[in-house]
């Protein structure tokens, strides 16, 4: 099953001592199923800072994990209550992240769902800011046309 649908996507970045950055997005994307596990995609944009790169999130049971090829290149792994290892490339270089997730909501079916992660990223051990992104994705209607203009 593999069909189009509209990504609503809003993350929450939290840094010590500063506001927190939200950033919204509302685009077309693909969601497909192979088995039990769903695997969501869509390109990102000027808005997200990401723009020329294809975000893939592939749901699996209790682990999620989320790529990013083009522009800039990422892997990250989330499950409740554990630690994962990613790479992180910048236009600085690449280096490895501590992924710590503490709370996961995935519940995806044929006609879309919502997807909620709230992790923190640490650098060297140390916590470096705490993220919660939240994904609602619903069916793309017939005769809705496309969201690009």
């Amino acid at each position: 099953m593999e069909k189009a649908v509209v990504i609503s996507v809003k993350g929450i970045q939290k840094y010590e001592g500063a506001p927190p950055d939200v950033v919204e997005l509302v685009t077309e994307g693909i969601l497909a199923r192979y088995g039990k596990s769903y695997t969501l995609s869509y390109q990102e944009s000027e808005l997200t800072g990401l723009e020329g790169t294809l975000t893939t999130i592939h749901i699996d049971g209790d682990e999620v994990s989320l790529m990013r090829v083009g522009e800039f290149n990422s892997q990250m792994v989330f499950q409740e209550g554990r630690r994962h290892l990613s790479l992180y490339n910048t236009p600085y270089g690449a280096m490895t992240i501590g992924v710590h997730t503490r709370h996961l909501l995935a519940e995806i079916s044929d006609q879309g769902g919502d997807l909620e992660v709230d992790y923190s990223v640490e650098v060297d051990h140390t916590v470096a800011g705490r993220n919660v992104f939240h994904i609602s994705v619903k069916e793309l209607e017939e005769g809705q046309g496309s969201l690009k203009q």
